[in-house]
């Protein structure tokens, strides 16, 4: 059979999700197996699925919604590979853990007063327009639920600019944070109380600026992690989904092994911290996730000794790292560089770094790798479903 050669074919999908040709040529959604055309007319292949949300592409909260699971999949693994690539390092990296749709326990959507209406959702694809969701297949449907009652709400409220909404679900129910807008009069507090308590909502706080005011919580909210109920400051950062959250605790339980004492860096709200059998050093930058942290600890009498330590500024010596079994490391985005010389020159006989991004944690790892670490194994997850966000736990020993 004689190739066509005018058209080429998608032969992967590029970090920022745009499908690409052997030959280096670009196409927004497309899948592998696609054939695209000199005029750039694209023909769809087996990987190509039908997008089931009527909001993609225009809506930002997803990029991927074209790509069949297979496709996906290998796009998860890909980002991984290639991130490791340009850093001249490889790794056995296992099948992805994919986290399934209408599982997203927290967001942060958009609203805005405009012509009489209310427009709530997710901003367009790189632009300020926010589009109105109907739908959501990502969002859990207790999150997506409130969506309408929140739109009849902004509107008693008399809100008439733009503001955020972070919807996470705790253990109580929504919590809810609305920042850039806080609601006065007496009016407004009844019309709140009232959407609260015919809805179910755990909390609402407001943030004008000045901080979170929280208006509404009846009863203490908090989130279980690692079977513990912790206080949760409004916003906090925890994984997008739980199945995402289990899949990266049992990479980090695995990878540790049983050790007597663990460090936990960047520990949060203590998602690994509390699931770790052992005595845990929990260091932490954001006071009020290291108070949460540390209050569920000594409620329940776990060994663990939370510090607040800003690992940016203060990064953990090679002294204080020899003195663990295990090393956890959950950085933010722009990875751990201030921290990963002393990882690399430390005895500890096993470091566990789990990321939200790839070109970071092959940077941190290449430090790693040169000192004489080997990357044992990856696990990648992809709980951000069709989006082009990919999180991983890498094992690192000597």
């Amino acid at each position: 059979m004689i190739s066509d050669p005018t058209t080429d074919t998608i032969v992967r999908v590029a970090a920022r999700g745009d499908g690409i040709t052997a030959d280096g040529r670009h196409a927004a959604f497309t899948a592998p197996g696609d054939t695209l055309a000199a005029d750039g007319s694209v023909t769809h292949g087996p990987h190509h699925q039908t997008p089931p949300c009527v909001h993609f592409p225009t809506c930002g909260g997803c990029q991927l919604q074209h790509l069949d699971d297979e496709s996906y999949s290998a796009f998860v693994t890909d980002r991984i590979a290639s991130a490791l690539d340009g850093q001249g390092l490889s790794a056995p990296i296992r099948t992805p853990h994919i986290s399934p749709v209408r599982s997203r326990r927290r967001a942060t959507l958009h609203a805005e007063a405009k012509g009489g209406r209310i427009t709530l959702g997710f901003t367009a694809e790189k632009a300020h327009l926010i589009v109105d969701i109907k739908e959501c297949w990502i969002l859990d449907p207790r999150l997506f639920a409130l969506v309408a009652p929140l739109r009849t709400l902004l509107k008693r409220l008399n809100f008439r600019r733009r503001a955020d909404i972070h919807l996470t679900l705790a253990d109580q129910g929504a919590d809810i944070l609305i920042t850039g807008f806080a609601p006065e009069g007496l009016p407004a507090a009844e019309a709140l109380t009232r959407f609260c308590e015919e809805h179910g909502i755990a909390r609402v706080a407001f943030d004008d600026g000045l901080g979170p005011e929280t208006r509404w919580e009846p009863d203490a909210v908090t989130i279980t992690l690692g079977g513990v109920p912790v206080p949760l400051p409004p916003a906090s950062f925890l994984q997008a989904t739980p199945d995402g959250e289990a899949a990266l605790t049992a990479a980090v339980l695995e990878a540790i092994g049983t050790p007597a004492t663990v460090a936990d860096l960047f520990a949060g709200l203590g998602t690994f911290t509390l699931a770790i059998p052992a005595k845990v050093y929990a260091a932490e930058g954001a006071r009020d996730a290291l108070t949460a942290l540390k209050a569920a600890a000594h409620r329940l009498q776990r060994p663990v000794f939370p510090e607040h330590r800003d690992l940016y500024r203060r990064p953990l010596t090679v002294a204080e790292l020899d003195r663990f079994d295990a090393v956890v490391i959950d950085p933010p985005r722009s990875g751990a560089r201030e921290q990963a010389g002393a990882l690399a020159a430390s005895t500890t006989p096993v470091i566990v770094y789990v990321s939200c991004n790839p070109a970071s944690f092959a940077r941190d790892a290449k430090e790693l790798c040169d000192a004489g670490w080997r990357i044992d194994w990856i696990q990648p997850v992809g709980q951000f479903l069709w989006s082009t966000h990919v999180e991983l736990a890498a094992k690192f020993v000597r």
